[in-house]
């Protein structure tokens, strides 16, 4: 049976949930469906068996009484170091546990993160923040999934591909077509997912960008499964539930 790669990438979805996940699924014989989703369990139920799933979303939080609660994940860190400004800006730092369990405003879940971490939070962090839970919950609960279920990052993908950070933002025209000509390079159908889920899903469900991140984690997923995964940081940190604070991506050499 061809083995099956998915890749999960934050979207407004057909039903404008705060949890809602676009995930494009790629088999080994050239297959391939792009679907939304509500939350990370109907993934889970509809992929249980795929070899990789990898989500763009933070996986293994800093929480209170951690000893290392005041230090950001390393794989954050490491992230912005490897794509240098300005994509560097798209690595948020990751909420602690206990604000990304806060139902609170934005003014008070700062608070809570500040109080735990020393930092605030960003805008960016906390409008994440449902999304983080629904991962996070669903991990916690279901461990043995980690061995299959894992995070990475879109712009840590294609510098990963291509060998150098994206020049320009994935937000622009010129940025995606830079990125699906990365994709392209790697895997020869990337270009027909990507024109598929664009005629599926109108704009205010799926933008462009949630495509383009959703198929380089479907990709990565692939790619890295067959060849060997690299991770940041090399040696990954665990949390206090046992999650790993890791970031997966696929080294291709040219």
């Amino acid at each position: 049976m061809s083995k099956t790669f998915v890749g999960v990438d934050g979207c407004k979805g057909v039903s404008n949930s705060k949890t809602s996940w676009l995930a494009i699924a790629l088999t080994e014989d050239g297959n391939f469906e792009a679907e939304c989703f509500n939350n990370i369990a109907d993934i889970w139920n509809k992929y249980k068996n795929a070899s990789k799933i990898l989500i763009d979303v933070p996986i293994g939080l800093r929480d209170k009484g951690d000893e290392g609660c005041k230090k950001e994940r390393k794989c954050d860190k490491e992230a912005r170091a490897k794509l240098k400004p300005p994509r560097a800006s798209s690595v948020f730092p990751a909420p602690c546990r206990t604000s990304v369990y806060k139902e609170a405003s934005y003014k008070k879940t700062s608070k809570v993160n500040e109080k735990v971490t020393r930092k605030r939070l960003t805008k960016q962090s906390f409008a994440i923040i449902p999304k983080i839970r629904d991962v996070d919950g669903f991990l916690r609960n279901n461990k043995r999934t980690t061995s299959r279920v894992g995070e990475t990052h879109p712009e840590i993908c294609f510098w990963a591909l291509s060998g150098h950070p994206m020049v320009h933002s994935k937000k622009k025209s010129d940025g995606q077509n830079e990125r699906i000509k990365v994709l392209e390079s790697v895997y020869y159908r990337a270009n027909d997912i990507f024109t598929c889920a664009k005629s599926t899903y109108r704009r205010k469900e799926v933008a462009i960008d949630d495509i383009l991140d959703a198929l380089a984690a479907a990709v990565t997923a692939m790619l890295g499964y067959q060849n060997g995964f690299e991770t940041l940081p090399q040696e990954p940190e665990r949390d206090s539930q046992g999650l790993p604070m890791q970031m997966l991506y696929y080294l291709h050499k040219t």
